[in-house]
């Protein structure tokens, strides 16, 4: 009998042990960041959807087997709207973008940007938080993209296009991540952090974006350009630590409430990413209409605040 109660025993320790580790692997599997092994362990996989964001040519030439192509600027996954650019599509448009890629509610999307610099890393912090913003669980981004996969010479490479299966998509806006000017004009009054991502010359007012229309920064903003995000300004992420660093230099909490700023929600994307995903900031949002928006709204009720004026 004791013996019969000990099987048992032993049965059910083992049950709830591999019930975690099940746990811990879709806890893994969610990551915001995967590596080159980590994506040649799952190609293949059932509900992992491999996005290649590289211009076709570089894509068609060698990718990872089964990953399929977008294009930022072709597929607009941000456009211009009421004249101003790099705002997020309409839902409807996000829908038929994302089903005509075969991503379904339950699939874990991995993108896979070429890795070439932050700007460029951008494309994939940006898609990523359209994808949330729209109710998707499980994104990753490939750390170094694709130039990290083509050095390891064990990695699989297929040539040529692959056509993706059309499915459906229930979207779900998580507008917890989404920053709107009226939020800014609230969080102005309230003392909500303000991260800019631009360039320093852009932050204090020396030189602007040709999609913004005045100079200079939203008050009491804290720089840190998208620049410094990733590794001698390549696809690599810095390390938490480093980025913890970063944040203290600049006098940065990744723990209070926070919107991420630049000229279109391109740099801001990055920015976002960091906080949010990274460092694990969960009350940080992205303004998409960012200073593009903003500088075109009465100057008086939304002001911009320039350090060094040189005009």
């Amino acid at each position: 009998m004791f013996s019969l109660f000990l099987r048992f025993s032993f049965k059910f320790v083992a049950l709830i042990v591999f019930s975690l580790s099940l746990g811990i692997m879709t806890a893994q599997a969610a990551n915001p960041l995967v590596d080159v092994d980590w994506v040649k362990s799952n190609t293949g996989k059932d509900n992992v959807v491999f996005i290649d964001l590289r211009a076709a040519g570089s894509y068609q030439a060698g990718h990872v087997p089964g990953a399929i192509n977008t294009s930022y600027g072709r597929d607009q996954w941000r456009m211009k709207l009421n004249g101003i650019n790099g705002m997020r599509p309409p839902v409807a448009h996000l829908k038929k973008l994302v089903e005509k890629l075969g991503i379904k509610n339950n699939s874990h999307v991995v993108l896979m940007h070429g890795g070439y610099s932050a700007a460029e890393t951008g494309i994939a912090t940006r898609i990523y938080w359209t994808l949330k913003l729209i109710g998707l669980k499980e994104i990753s981004i490939l750390n170094g993209g694709m130039t990290a996969y083509l050095k390891d010479k064990t990695a699989k490479l297929e040539k040529g296009r692959v056509a993706p299966v059309a499915t459906t998509f229930n979207i779900e806006m998580n507008r917890s991540i989404l920053a709107t000017a009226s939020d800014v004009e609230t969080g102005l009054k309230n003392d909500v952090q303000l991260l800019d991502s631009r360039p320093t010359d852009q932050h204090i007012g020396i030189n602007k974006s040709g999609s913004v229309t005045r100079y200079g920064t939203l008050p009491n903003s804290i720089s840190i350009p998208g620049r410094w995000m990733t590794v001698n300004d390549k696809g690599v992420f810095r390390s938490k630590s480093v980025l913890a660093k970063i944040y203290a230099a600049q006098k940065a909490s990744s723990k209070r409430n926070t919107i991420v700023f630049c000229n279109t929600g391109h740099w801001a994307s990055l920015g976002w990413f960091i906080d949010s995903e990274l460092l694990g900031n969960k009350q940080s949002k992205m303004y998409d209409g960012s200073l593009a928006q903003w500088s075109r709204l009465p100057a008086v009720d939304h002001p911009l605040m320039v350090k060094l004026n040189t005009q």
